[in-house]
Order: C-alpha cells, then sequence, then structure tokens
C-alpha cells in the first residue's frame, strides 16, 4: 500500500455538496482533498433549480457572477404549462419561480440575488474550479472503500480506480457527500427515517428546437397530462428546458414493482415524440437513465469526525427544486465550523450544531418535495383522468371542459384551483428563506416565539431574532449601495449596531476572534437612506446583532448594554462550544 496522504478534510463526492464544500473550505483556508469515483464531473442536467438563498451562499463564495453567466435566468424560467403535449392542448399556467407579479416584488424585497437555471452539469465545474484554484485537492476515479476513526482523525482507504491500487489518507474530518446510495453513511452508521424506491422515473436528455412550442411561453417546466403519466415517477410527465430552446429532458414514471423498462434509443424517442406531440421534429437522444423516488432523510448528520452532507442525508424527487439547493447549504453551514474547530477557535462540541440545524431542513425538504408530487393529482382528478379508462375517454374528458354547460363550467374551475394549488410547488418561497436554526451555536434572546403573519411555506418573513438568516435591505456606503448581506460572511463573524452602540464595537474589538463591526446610521460607515433596515433590524439604533459566517443571528441584544463586553463574551462562549 502506498504512504499516507494527509489532509484536514477529505470530502467524498464532487457534487454540488462536495464541490460547495470544498469551495467554502479553500475560501477559508482549510486544506482539503476532494475524491470522487467517477472519470469526471456531471455529465447529464439533473438538479437545476437555484434559490435565492443557494445564490446568496454563492455570492459570499465569490462566484454568483460565474453562476449568472451560465444560467437561465428567471425570467425565462417561470410559464410552468399544463398540457397533453407540446404540441397538443394548453390547459393552464402557474407563472412561477417569482415571476408572479406579486411573488416577484417579494423576491425583490427578500434578497440581493435572483434565482435562476442552472443544471448541474453547469453548476459542478463552477464551484470545482473555483474549489481548485483556491487550493482544493481533487482526484477522480478514486473510489472510497472504507474508514476507521479514533479520538485524532479519521484514516480512509480508497482505491484508485486507474491503477487499481488502495492507499489511505488520513483525515482530521471526514465529509461524505457520496449521494443517495452513500456508502459512507452507511459505514457511518447514520440512523434514517423515512424509505427508498416509493416510485420509479425515467431521465431521458434529448435535443431538439422545440422554439415554436415553447419560446412564447418561455418554462423550465412543462408538464404533459397524458395516458400513463400518472404511473410511478413524479406525478405527471415532464419536459424539462435544460437551455432554451433545444437542450431538453423528460421524466417519465415506470411501475418500480414491474422494473425499469429496456431504455433504447427507441424507447427513449418514443416517449419523447408521446410528450412533443410532434413526429416530424428531428430529436437526438442524449442519455436516458432509470431512478427512484425516494422519501428518506437522516435523523443526525455526524458520528464523531464523520460528517455527511447532501443526497447522503435527504433522498427526495426533484419536486420543488430543492435538492442541490439544501446540499449547498449543508456545507455552507458545515464548512465555517470546521474552520473554526480546526484552527482551534472553537470546541468540537461547535460541529453538533450541525445537524441540529441542518437535519430539521432536510427532513423539510423530503417532506415537502413528496406531497408537491401528491398534489399534481387533482388536476388529473379534476379531468377524470385518475380512474381507470381508455385515452380515447381522458381525451373526450379533456375535450369536454369546451363545452357550455354547468357541469363544463365546474370542470373548468376545479382545473384552474388544481393547477393554482402547485402554488406550494412552483413558489414556494417561505420553504426556500424561512429557516430556523435552534442549536447551542444560536442564543435565544427571550423573546416570545415567533408567529407567521402567512402561510410560512409560500411567504418569507424577514427578521433579525436569533436563528433566522439577517434580514436584507439596501444600505449605502460612499458612492456604494450594498445589501446588508453584502457586509457579513467571508468566514467571520459581524457585529452590527448603530449610533449609540459603541459599546458594542469596543466588546468586539475585545474577543480573541475576529468580528468584523458594521455600524450603520447617519454620518457612519453606512447609512440607511431607505429606512428599511432601521425598520428590519428590530433593535434600536444602539443594540447589537451578533451573525455568523454563514449569515444567520447568532446573538441579538435590542439596546445598549452597560455590561456589553460581558454579554458578548458569554455569548461567543457558547455559539462556539466553550460554555
Amino acid at each position: 500500500m502506498s504512504p499516507v496522504v494527509e489532509t484536514d478534510v477529505l470530502i467524498v463526492g464532487s457534487g454540488p455538496a462536495g464541490a460547495s464544500a470544498a469551495l467554502a473550505l479553500s475560501t477559508y483556508g482549510v486544506p482539503n482533498i476532494v475524491v470522487t469515483r467517477y472519470a469526471s464531473l456531471a455529465d447529464t442536467p439533473r438538479a437545476h433549480i437555484t434559490n435565492q438563498r443557494t445564490m446568496e451562499v454563492l455570492r459570499d463564495l465569490g462566484v454568483e457572477q460565474d453562476v449568472i453567466a451560465r444560467a437561465t435566468p428567471q425570467h425565462l424560467m417561470g410559464n410552468t404549462t399544463f398540457c397533453t403535449s407540446l404540441a397538443g392542448e394548453e390547459l393552464g399556467r402557474v407563472r412561477s419561480w417569482g415571476n408572479d407579479p406579486l411573488v416577484q416584488a417579494a423576491h425583490e424585497l427578500a434578497s440581493p440575488t435572483r434565482m435562476c437555471d442552472m443544471p448541474q452539469h453547469l453548476m459542478e465545474p463552477v464551484l470545482v474550479d473555483a474549489a481548485v484554484a483556491r487550493g482544493s485537492n481533487l482526484r477522480f476515479q478514486t473510489e472510497y472503500l472504507s474508514h476507521t476513526q479514533d479520538a485524532d482523525g479519521v484514516t480512509v482507504t480508497v482505491r484508485d480506480r486507474l491503477r487499481g491500487d488502495s492507499y489511505e489518507i488520513r483525515a482530521k474530518y471526514l465529509i461524505g457527500a457520496d449521494g443517495g446510495r452513500s456508502k459512507v453513511a452507511e459505514d457511518a452508521g447514520l440512523p434514517m427515517g423515512g424509505q427508498m424506491g416509493v416510485a420509479g422515473s425515467i431521465n431521458i436528455v434529448f435535443e431538439a428546437d422545440l422554439a415554436k412550442y415553447t419560446a412564447h411561453r418561455p418554462s423550465t417546466l412543462y408538464w404533459v397530462l397524458a395516458p400513463g403519466a400518472t404511473v410511478g415517477g413524479i406525478g405527471a410527465g415532464l419536459v424539462r428546458c435544460v437551455r432554451p430552446w433545444d437542450e431538453w429532458m423528460i421524466v417519465w414514471g415506470y411501475d418500480v414493482t414491474a422494473g425499469a423498462p429496456d431504455l433504447t434509443t427507441e424507447y427513449a424517442e418514443s416517449v419523447v415524440r408521446r410528450l412533443v406531440g410532434d413526429d416530424d421534429i428531428p430529436v437526438t437522444i442524449k442519455s436516458s437513465s432509470a431512478w427512484t423516488v425516494n422519501e428518506m432523510y437522516a435523523e443526525t448528520y455526524s458520528n464523531g469526525r464523520v460528517l455527511c452532507a447532501g443526497d447522503a442525508t435527504h433522498r427526495h424527487p426533484p419536486s420543488n427544486g430543492l435538492g442541490s439547493n439544501t446540499s449547498i447549504q449543508d456545507s455552507y453551514n458545515l464548512a465555517w465550523k470546521l474552520k473554526l474547530v480546526l484552527d482551534g477557535t472553537a470546541a468540537p462540541k461547535l460541529l453538533d450544531s450541525y445537524t441540529a440545524e441542518r437535519a430539521p431542513v432536510g427532513k423539510q425538504v423530503v417532506t415537502r418535495a413528496n406531497q408537491s408530487i401528491g398534489e399534481t393529482a387533482p388536476i388529473f382528478e379534476s379531468l377524470g383522468g385518475l380512474s381507470p379508462q381508455t385515452p380515447e375517454q381522458l381525451w373526450a374528458n379533456i375535450a369536454a371542459r369546451k363545452e357550455a354547460t354547468e357541469a363544463a363550467e365546474k370542470q373548468r374551475a376545479r382545473l384552474r384551483e388544481a393547477i393554482a394549488f402547485k402554488v406550494y410547488e412552483f413558489n414556494a418561497h417561505g420553504v426556500d428563506l424561512n429557516q430556523r436554526y435552534a442549536s447551542d451555536a444560536v442564543v435565544p434572546d427571550g423573546t416570545p416565539a415567533e408567529t407567521f403573519a402567512r402561510d410560512p411555506e409560500l411567504h418569507h418573513q424577514p427578521t433579525s431574532r436569533p436563528g433566522a438568516r439577517i434580514p436584507h435591505a439596501w444600505i449605502t456606503s460612499g458612492t456604494r449601495t450594498v445589501s446588508t448581506l453584502d457586509t457579513v460572511g467571508k468566514g467571520r463573524f459581524t457585529l452590527l449596531t448603530g449610533i449609540g452602540g459603541e459599546g458594542w464595537i469596543r466588546a468586539a474589538a475585545a474577543q480573541d476572534i475576529e468580528i468584523a463591526t458594521v455600524v450603520v446610521g447617519p454620518g457612519q460607515e453606512y447609512e440607511d437612506p431607505y429606512g428599511d433596515w432601521a425598520r428590519l433590524s428590530e433593535i434600536s439604533d444602539a443594540g447589537a446583532l451578533l451573525v455568523r459566517p454563514d449569515g444567520f443571528v447568532a446573538f441579538r441584544h435590542p439596546n445598549a448594554a452597560p455590561d456589553a463586553g460581558t454579554l458578548l463574551t458569554d455569548a461567543l462562549r457558547r455559539i462556539l462550544g466553550h460554555a
């Protein structure tokens, strides 16, 4: 066996979770190695919806503009269409992904970023290239075999798939980001809830010029209600735009109890033709693969020095577009904690907050994604498409909605209501941004429990409560206009205060850990010309917010305090695991 390779953090997997973990760690100066059993990064689109919170993460890590340059922009994502085929009848649309005028306003108020459609085969190179440029070591065709851990680190055995030999990598911590069949999570014995393989789906990637059916109603997703579409899968046939308007992916279900069909080119093309509805358009099949719809989540994300992230810990269908978003956010939550533990600033106890904070998010995502599948059924039901019947009967039911009868009017109303209810899948702004953390890395301020004025899955509610992401507001510094989110992050804690908060500034400067300070007010480094921050900060000018490196509020005090130094010291001791 070759000599042992050493590093601070070994990451197994180069997908969104592994790549973003490497990027964050290298940005923070933490030595790391990424191994992947594959010979390349993702070669199919896979995950694609990239929400505002993920764009905020990528903004802080310095790659937001690289993603924007390659992604399909938000305004081309949002006419989610329900039809009998792309060339067939349209049944209705949902303004999606922030493109409803009211939701668009909410997006602009919530964040300095815009969501986009960034397919995984384009996202991974952005993350990995930046990670390697900043110091990550990447090894393709290197397969994780096993690990053992002790009080000082983890010894991982890997196999070089080119040479065929095995060697050991000694790391202080191991991150398992090896996907939905994670061997790292299995070897670590992470307890799981839910079940795998609840339904079957097929991905078919193809090229075809479909502009005449799609450019006038630009969208990421076109849902096809056709005979057989309710079998397995994600609730209907799906034509997904990869790149407007000639790169596509179809998702089609199969009966998981009978096993996946033979994925020949002829079979794939027959499905494409069925959902496109035009037999004359040239089609080139690029690839096809079968997968299963899962409903499984880890109850704990770590075992000792082994921590898992991404699909290794939450396995669910692509509904709501939450997969890669949650994966990237897992790694962003974990990376700063590892950095502070490794440099001795924080105690290893800080890492316990990773499970406490991210496991509830993972469970919510799995539940929401699977629930969204079930919420497609009422659309079929409104058309009588769930009962056993011939294709001809379904087409007759669809045609009947055009009639000038009381029954047809009721049918039209049911169809509109069923389609509109899909807002819970396509405009769940609260699911994206209303994450609230409760752990020892957050110091409660004793205020009453938060209540939501509107549906917390649909609507974002900003707050500066400890455990919430810092609210976005546009403030100015000289001639620059910046978001409050731009003043935090960058791998360090930040204390925000205003005029009269000098005691908090002195307290921050006296700490053993680096704390950036931001003073907002007339004549200060930052000013609040619109008055938005004064409202959203929920503290007085002399109060203070201590914000963690991931942009979440860790400590809040509403006013000036004569014992600011003691309060801040005690809060940091708890947050960093020294209390």
